[in-house]
């Protein structure tokens, strides 16, 4: 009885140790010249990874992924991205990396519900695709509006463009919003992406999302949504020319909702001094900035309540450890949570999106 249970102790200790450093290996560190060298330890390829993946994920990456090779000039087996995707059979359940070559892709593309497991990948880093188009909500709806819907899990994208082309919104005509991606399936990743647009330009709907070395411009509410997203280490730039400019516009319902917007390390950009970090959409909106470096485009109370007092008692916008001009705490609103080193530690781990269960690093093609 001793030995047995001195062997159940030993072997909740270890259980206890190993749970401790896989928390603490998840944590995104505080300097931004080890977030790189972190990335590659936290977040290791399929073939390295120690039994942390939900089994669909592990039969999904198992073996060779189908590749689809989409090129303009017709080398490839498609000359588009949505002949790609409809290619793609309905309850896919293995990973299927579509590789796209530089050029400009002018169309529409939606990923629906049940064709899960897709990767885009754009084959040059540095000539990476365009995928534009010029929807407005005047014609589709603003969540539709979009140039790339994804409705489907495990969803991924690198090294591509998306746009949408549309005339930026000048105040008088109806419906002019635009965005440029939506995401609505959840477990997507997205790296060094870029997300081109003025109001509503990347609607993070619903869903676990992580976004590392990304841009992502626009002028008011251009990230909006319910989602529960990791973005690291990626610039959130502010076009000038609008009287009143806003980030954020998040959606989550309730107090005990799952979604918040989490921005560590991500430069913020842009001039005229007259931008928010955010505002509620809905009544309990979640965001955090931690370890931003936040130019002077942010006006000196950082937030907005939307004017409506009634929802300081429910929305939530912290910051934590932020540097630069626009991220003084002297004239912030008096409802931003200036968050405790343990308090931050839920938005700065990669445990929040839950990413041991499915994240992976940037494919290799």
């Amino acid at each position: 009885m001793g030995m047995a249970k001195q062997f159940s102790i030993s072997f909740a200790t270890f259980i206890l140790v190993n749970i401790f450093f896989t928390i603490k290996a998840q944590t995104i560190p505080a300097a931004d010249g080890e977030v790189n060298t972190w990335f590659q330890t936290a977040v290791k390829p399929f073939s390295a990874q120690s039994g942390t993946l939900e089994s669909n994920v592990v039969e999904a990456e198992s073996g060779a992924a189908e590749v689809i090779d989409v090129r303009q000039d017709g080398s490839g087996k498609f000359t588009t991205i949505s002949d790609a995707v409809k290619h793609v059979k309905i309850g896919n359940t293995k990973r299927v990396i579509i590789t796209i070559g530089p050029g400009e892709y002018k169309e529409k593309v939606k990923i629906e519900r049940l064709s899960a497991y897709i990767t885009f990948y754009g084959t040059d880093p540095k000539n990476r695709p365009t995928i534009t188009f010029a929807g407005t909500a005047a014609e589709y709806g603003t969540v539709d509006s979009a140039t790339l819907i994804v409705e489907s899990d495990y969803f991924v994208a690198a090294n591509i463009i998306v746009s949408n082309a549309a005339p930026r919104p000048d105040g008088e005509r109806k419906g002019a919003q635009a965005s440029a991606m939506r995401i609505s399936g959840d477990k997507a990743a997205f790296y060094n992406c870029k997300f081109v647009g003025f109001q509503d330009t990347v609607c993070d709907d619903k869903g676990k999302h992580f976004f590392k070395d990304c841009y992502i411009e626009g002028t008011v509410d251009f990230i909006f949504g319910e989602g529960r997203s990791i973005y690291l280490n990626t610039e959130i730039h502010v076009l000038s020319g609008d009287p009143a400019a806003v980030i954020t516009a998040h959606a989550r319902k309730t107090a005990d909702g799952e979604g918040g917007y989490s921005f560590v390390h991500c430069p913020v950009t842009g001039t005229g001094g007259n931008a928010l970090l955010g505002r509620p959409w809905m009544e309990a909106a979640r965001v955090v900035f931690s370890y931003c470096t936040i130019s002077d485009v942010i006006k000196p109370e950082g937030w907005t309540n939307n004017d409506k007092p009634e929802l300081e008692k429910t929305m939530f916008f912290g910051e934590y450890s932020n540097t630069g001009p626009g991220a003084s705490p002297d004239k912030r609103a008096p409802y931003t949570k200036k968050l405790t080193d343990e308090e931050v530690k839920t938005f700065t781990s990669l445990e929040y999106i839950d990413a041991a269960k499915w994240l992976l690093p940037p494919p290799k093609v």
